[in-house]
């Protein structure tokens, strides 16, 4: 149900901070929320409702993936130096790793994204990173494909179940690897083929007390 990998020793900050990990449809944001409550953490979230690219980059991700990655990449950097100064716990509904290692790679790969763009993409991550703080911890949500893909269709977003399950396959994939490679952290997996935090509330009770012992709260 749930696995920590990479137990990093590097001392903890006064504040702490979580970043959350996962396929898109995996449960993110959810987790984010409920951990938030429990734990008494800012919650920071991902900004779908009012994107000005994302429903543009569903119908033409050609067109719009390199103007939709910068978005996230800068609404991210915002959310990093938010984190970073507030002097609170903080939880965040995906990390900025995976902006880079896996949306904009996947495009550059699928050759959606041109050389020169992926180029300027990545030059600017580099730039940010020396000002970014790393995770205490990553919670990564971890599941089969056919779990990611169930709750993607019963959120019910238009613009994403017109998406080819090929797309989503492919991040699949690609998050499978990059999760194995990522190392700014300690991560926390959890099983979402097992772990129910909406209709099992000992689930979210586990959690909370494994984050807590994690993290010397």
């Amino acid at each position: 149900m749930f696995k920590l990998v990479n137990q990093c020793n590097k001392p903890l900050n006064r504040d702490l901070f979580i970043t959350v990990a996962g396929n898109v449809g995996a449960g993110k944001s959810t987790l984010t929320k409920l951990v938030a409550q429990k734990l008494g953490f800012e919650a920071h979230y991902e900004k779908v409702d009012g994107n000005p690219y994302l429903e543009d980059f569903y119908k033409d991700q050609e067109k719009w993936g390199f103007h939709l990655q910068l978005y996230f990449l800068a609404q991210r950097f915002k959310q990093q130096k938010e984190i970073d100064s507030n002097g609170l716990n903080n939880i965040q509904d995906r990390s900025i790793y995976e902006d880079v290692e896996i949306f904009a790679r996947n495009l550059y790969d699928n050759k959606k994204m041109t050389k020169r763009d992926y180029i300027t993409y990545r030059d600017l991550f580099n730039d940010m990173v020396p000002y970014l703080r790393r995770p205490d911890l990553m919670i990564y949500l971890d599941g089969s494909l056919d779990s990611i893909i169930h709750r993607i269709n019963l959120r019910g977003r238009d613009m994403e179940k017109t998406v080819d399950i090929e797309y989503w396959k492919n991040l699949h994939d690609r998050y499978e690897k990059w999760i194995t490679e990522y190392d700014q952290s300690p991560v926390l997996y959890v099983n979402i083929n097992e772990v129910d935090l909406i209709n099992n509330p000992e689930h979210l009770d586990m959690l909370c007390d494994k984050i807590k012992e994690i993290l010397g709260m």
